[in-house]
């Protein structure tokens, strides 16, 4: 069987994780996008100041840091510091031909780990339950690594 189609269960696994964890990346932008609408600011760019019809009373402030909207940027980073990430080593992974049910596991498993960290970071819950998932994530992913080491090391 073919690895990388749709009729190898492991790659349907890991297409699925791989385009949630894409859409959490995209919603997150998104989020980002509607909090510095909501709170008009937070914009990052001089041109931002100029009167629109999205920005009909432009004023200097709106450049500065806001909160609301700092911490989605903080998220979208840590996806972006992360998820890519999961994306490459998930695809090397199906490829070392694991068994189902712990491609599932690991693969899953990352998936709640992220979504757990986003739920925990959106809300300003403490670091100490945010570093537990992002140690979950980080775990699983050096998990992959080493199994792909290991199957890349063996025919070296």
């Amino acid at each position: 069987m073919d690895r990388l189609t749709f009729e190898n269960p492991v790659f349907a696994t890991y297409a699925s994780a791989a385009s949630l964890m894409i859409l959490l990346a995209i919603a997150t932008a998104w989020i980002t996008v509607v909090q510095m609408l909501r709170y008009k600011g937070g914009f990052r760019a001089p041109e931002d100041l100029k009167k629109t019809p999205v920005n009909p009373t432009p004023n200097p402030h709106q450049n500065e840091p806001n909160e609301h909207v700092e911490r989605w940027r903080r998220i979208m980073l840590n996806h972006l510091e992360n998820i890519p990430f999961f994306l490459v080593i998930g695809l090397l992974f199906v490829l070392t031909g694991p068994s189902l049910t712990l491609a599932q596991w690991l693969f899953w498993g990352y998936v709640v780990a992220r979504l757990l960290h986003f739920v925990v970071y959106g809300t300003g819950q403490i670091h100490d339950i945010r570093a537990t998932f992002w140690t979950i994530g980080s775990a699983i992913i050096i998990a992959m690594c080493v199994m792909v080491l290991k199957a890349g090391l063996s025919f070296v």
